[in-house]
């Protein structure tokens, strides 16, 4: 049997295995090893990460009684427009420390004469933000755009009010409204330099327009 020679004669690395000797053993490697050794998809994703983190940390933000109440409101109201088979869409913000519910639709349906149907819907909106959170709810609910212009004719009414009103100095009696159509004329009087107040009982409840407090 013949032995095999082991030839003992030291072999020089090339470049590239002097590259890859282990650190342990006094190799540095140079910097742009270590550049190349990382990942172009492994450093976006760090940096997305970190991305992740900060909408996170922006998502966990605490929610408002109020935006609580908007979202329990636009909750029931999803479920009622699938039982009347009425189209929808529910938009809720906050203003004047109120939470606000709208529905946007081209049907008069849910608005009823003069909004009765309406205001009917907004009682029983509040009791169900009532009953999911064990607080009274003042939210104001609007459908179809009807509270804005009901708004713009309780303001020229005003206006015609509070001119018959200086020209006449009579005291002028105005058609039955709801609170909410109420303090819109009482807004109104007031920036105009006049007094108002309220008389009679619900539904009938109306606002006096006069020259003087009495």
């Amino acid at each position: 049997m013949t032995d095999t020679d082991v030839s003992a004669e030291t072999v020089d690395p090339s470049p590239e295995d002097a590259a890859r000797v282990d650190p342990v053993e006094g190799h540095e490697a140079e910097p742009d090893d270590v550049v190349a050794d990382v990942d172009p998809e492994d450093a976006e994703g760090d940096e997305g990460d970190e991305g992740d983190d900060e909408a996170e940390d922006e998502d966990d933000e605490p929610e408002g009684p109020l935006d609580v109440e908007g979202e329990v409101a636009a909750d029931y109201l999803e479920e009622l427009l699938d039982i009347a088979d009425e189209d929808g869409d529910i938009d809720t913000f906050v203003e004047s420390g109120r939470a606000h519910v709208s529905i946007l639709t081209d049907s008069d349906v849910l608005i009823g004469r003069n909004g009765e149907v309406l205001e009917a819907l907004q009682e029983l909106t509040r009791l169900a933000v009532l009953v999911e959170t064990g607080h009274r709810s003042r939210l104001m609910l609007d459908i179809g755009g009807h509270r804005d212009r009901r708004r713009q004719e309780l303001q020229e009414m005003a206006a015609d009010a509070i001119e018959e009103v200086k020209e006449t100095g009579e005291s002028v009696r105005l058609t039955p409204m709801n609170p909410f159509e109420r303090k819109i004329v009482h807004d109104a009087v007031a920036a105009a330099g006049l007094f108002s107040e309220s008389e009679g009982e619900e539904p009938n409840r109306r606002v006096v327009v006069m020259t003087t407090e009495d």
